[in-house]
């Protein structure tokens, strides 16, 4: 298993309908990411950035995220979601989340 931790920006005007999207998700997003070994998923709030931590327990990274960028509901919730966001100055080439480095973790 592998922790991620990720940030990006939230337009302040647009976290409430943020908020309210991930209060209902579409359960096929959330089957589609259950299907790509991400378990363990949520995502925090604080001064108009986002922190996502998740644990992937699959054996391939790259091509479950191919599988879910390819997954057509997937794409619909991304695409509602994209222009809610900015990613941070940090992201490199094809990054919209910025993965972060864990630098402490305790069981």
């Amino acid at each position: 298993m592998k922790r991620f931790g990720q940030v990006i920006r939230i337009k302040p005007e647009r976290f409430e309908e943020y908020r309210a999207a991930h209060a209902q998700v579409w359960p096929e997003v959330l089957d589609m990411i259950k299907q790509c070994n991400i378990q363990n998923y949520s995502i925090f709030h604080y001064n108009n950035l986002l922190f996502a931590y998740f644990e992937y327990v699959g054996d391939n990274f790259e091509a479950d995220m191919a599988k879910m960028g390819a997954h057509p509901k997937t794409q619909e919730w991304w695409d509602w979601m994209m222009p809610m966001q900015e990613p941070v100055p940090e992201c490199t080439e094809g990054e919209w989340w910025h993965t972060i480095e864990e630098v402490f973790h305790m069981d």
